[in-house]
């Protein structure tokens, strides 16, 4: 017991230095990044949103600008961890270290409270912090440029700068409220408002999106249910939402697979079919959608699917015989022939 004890003593000893040495490092950090914005550096002005879902516990932000990839400087999320939007003139330093407190124990008030006291360019910064809990809290510095605000509402902040008026930021709360749906369509709903009411004074070009799964797997990668970037588009949000329901799509064909690999045929014709209805032109999922049927021995139900995939593009009855050799597809040249009897069928 003595020992356990001596352990968590050094344990929560770490953890504070550690933090410490955080917090100072923010501050040598924003010291420089002043000197930065004062030698011209250009600004991530936008308009964003950091959300929680309270019934499934996912984590997400949403992000518009006229900013080249604003997806790779903005948005940040950990599952079971928190997420982050950095913005105006962005450090994205805020978004790992942020993180990086939460996940040691700090709720995400207190991880941007230590933050923004070590950063002498706080007042050029704009920042939203959720953590997972859904405890959330922003800043928007004195000198953004305006029109500039938030909005802090239950488990979500909404923020923007230089827009084209301080409708925005409101705009964005009232829609996140309002709609119904899972995370990214309410994310997405905030983000048309934001739009809708003036939105960036510049325009637009770029967009994305992050939405991480409410517990971690152990498998970062899994977690991340979407994880989509619009880096150039005159029209970056209606890419987005194509984006997300392609992703959707896709969601539906993993299941679908995690499904038959449960050996659960009915769950995984569902998931596949959901994916189909998404998006009906897809070839891609047409034909692992009739590959499934084949290895449920549903043959002949696999054909309509089979006939579609080919008229879309006749490399996917090349690729047939391909895929048997690596056991995707039966070897037996009964069931394959009869595949591509389909081929010239209209």
């Amino acid at each position: 017991m003595r020992r356990m004890l001596e352990i968590t003593t050094l344990a929560m000893a770490a953890s504070s230095f550690l933090l410490l040495m955080t917090i100072k490092s923010g501050a040598q950090r924003g010291r420089a990044q002043a000197v930065e914005c004062s030698s011209g550096l250009r600004p991530v002005h936008t308009f964003s949103i950091v959300a929680r879902d309270p019934v499934t516990g996912e984590l997400g932000v949403a992000v518009q600008s006229h900013w080249f990839s604003v997806g790779s400087i903005v948005p940040w999320a950990e599952s079971g961890v928190g997420a982050i939007a950095t913005q105006s003139f962005a450090d994205p330093s805020y978004g790992k270290l942020g993180l990086d407190l939460m996940r040691a124990g700090k709720s995400a008030p207190e991880a941007l409270r230590a933050l923004l006291a070590g950063d002498d360019g706080r007042d050029v910064r704009q920042v939203a912090m959720i953590d997972a809990q859904g405890r959330v809290d922003a800043w928007t510095g004195a000198k953004n440029i305006q029109s500039a605000g938030h909005h802090v509402g239950r488990n979500y902040s909404a923020q923007a700068n230089l827009m084209s008026n301080d409708q925005v930021w409101p705009a964005m709360a009232r829609a996140f409220e309002r709609t119904r749906g899972d995370l990214a369509e309410r994310m997405l709903a905030a983000l048309d408002a934001a739009q809708a009411a003036g939105g960036d004074i510049r325009g637009r070009q770029s967009a994305a999106l992050i939405v991480v799964a409410g517990k971690p797997s152990g498998k970062p990668w899994q977690d991340r249910i979407f994880d989509l970037r619009v880096d150039d588009s005159p029209e970056p949000l209606r890419e987005l939402r194509r984006l997300v329901n392609l992703q959707r799509a896709y969601n539906h064909m993993n299941a679908g697979d995690a499904a038959v690999e449960r050996h659960d045929n009915e769950a995984a014709l569902r998931e596949y079919g959901a994916a189909e209805r998404l998006v009906p032109d897809n070839a891609e999922m047409v034909f692992w959608h009739a590959v499934a049927l084949v290895n449920m021995h549903r043959v002949e139900e696999s054909l309509p699917l089979f006939r579609r995939a080919f008229t879309m593009d006749r490399n996917w009855a090349v690729l047939v015989p391909r895929i048997v050799k690596t056991g995707l597809l039966p070897d037996n040249p009964q069931v394959i022939d009869r595949i591509l009897s389909v081929a010239n069928q209209r």
